[in-house]
């Protein structure tokens, strides 16, 4: 195992023990689950992926106007208030 160093908030610090008392385990089992639970949630997608996800929604939502592309603009500006 590495050994490293974290620096909680009090609120942080006082709900993990007492998650730690309630799981019967300690704080450092109760971080490395919070850690291996986020490792695993989290997918992280290569460019290749990212490009492929991106073609695969291209196109499949539709606004119902047909001059968006021509005055896409105009459109942007009215979207972000300018």
């Amino acid at each position: 195992m590495v050994r490293t160093r974290i620096q909680l908030t009090e609120a942080q610090a006082e709900s993990l023990r007492a998650l730690a008392i309630q799981q019967g385990c300690s704080l450092a089992e109760l971080i490395r689950r919070a850690v291996d639970s986020m490792a695993r949630s989290v997918v992280i997608a290569d460019a290749a992926e990212r490009r492929r996800r991106a073609l695969a929604v291209a196109g499949r939502f539709t606004s119902g106007r047909s001059d968006v592309s021509a005055a896409h603009d105009c459109e942007f500006a009215e979207s972000i208030g300018a």
